[in-house]
């Protein structure tokens, strides 16, 4: 069965670290036996204001971060799931693209999937507000991408609050969910167990949540916890403690054919239905 691993990163506001310190926990995923890693969300950048990553942005299929993924893919024959990168926007100037960009292991892209919800909140009861939407410009197309551990469908941190994005990318064909996050330490408290384990359950899908967890340079804490979960709901690895990390654990798609079968709740929709049955676009030409 192939071996998937979700990496936990404390991101800091030096790209060359941070790559250095995603091409470490990306070699002991290899090392361990993943055909494919996914990192977390911001996982090159965790700027000290929000600007930062205006200046580090790169266009579409050109730049060090992105050339960074592709190396790593080609060189550990290694799927990767790029969290997300600040993408320049031409149509959108001040603003990028929160790209969460996936590279087979020849290092080609292969799909390209943009934040479609941006986390725009007041936390109740907390000095902590939060406006992605002033730098960076929403998604709208779900992806869903072939990948050696199953039908990958993708999303990025704040999506986990929106279930007709997971159920449209179930219906799209998705077995495998991706989430790389960067979720608050006050709001992963209360919801992150909750919702990446929900997410699965109802789309009977595999969920692989790569997180953030630890205190960045711009004061920010994020929850980490970063979560493997199997189609019933079961949390078959985690990143218990906070700081960088790794998660592996077995994704068998033969159990989880089984269990839709016997189990068929996808087949008893009633709403919603319309949605079709296609892969989604890709990135690559």
């Amino acid at each position: 069965m192939p071996v998937a691993a979700v990496l936990q990163m404390t991101s800091t506001a030096d790209v060359s670290a941070n790559l250095a310190a995603a091409r470490s926990l990306l070699e002991r995923a290899r090392a361990e036996g993943a055909v494919l890693a996914a990192l977390p969300e911001n996982f090159a950048l965790m700027g000290r204001k929000e600007t930062d990553k205006l200046e580090v942005a790169e266009l579409f299929g050109e730049g060090p971060m992105q050339a960074f993924l592709g190396h790593c893919a080609r060189e550990l024959k290694l799927w990767i799931v790029g969290g997300t990168l600040p993408m320049r926007m031409p149509d959108h100037p001040g603003k990028v693209a929160a790209a969460s960009l996936v590279f087979d292991d020849h290092g080609r892209c292969v799909s390209r999937y943009d934040k479609i919800h941006l986390f725009d909140v007041d936390l109740p009861d907390r000095e902590e507000s939060y406006r992605e939407s002033a730098t960076i410009t929403a998604g709208a197309t779900p992806v869903v991408v072939s990948t050696p551990i199953g039908h990958l469908g993708m999303a990025v941190c704040y999506d986990v609050r929106f279930p007709e994005l997971f159920r449209t990318l179930q219906s799209q064909g998705a077995e495998v969910l991706t989430l790389p996050s960067a979720f608050t330490a006050a709001t992963g408290r209360a919801h992150w167990d909750l919702l990446v384990r929900s997410r699965a359950v109802e789309n009977l899908c595999y969920m692989l949540a790569p997180a953030q967890g630890g205190l960045h340079e711009n004061g920010r804490e994020t929850h980490g916890d970063s979560l493997i979960v199997d189609p019933w709901g079961q949390v078959l690895a985690r990143v218990a403690a906070a700081g960088p990390g790794l998660a592996v654990a077995e994704i068998d798609r033969t159990l989880q054919q089984e269990l839709r079968r016997r189990f068929p709740a996808l087949s008893h929709r009633r709403l919603g239905t319309e949605a079709g049955k296609v892969i989604g676009p890709g990135c690559s030409s």
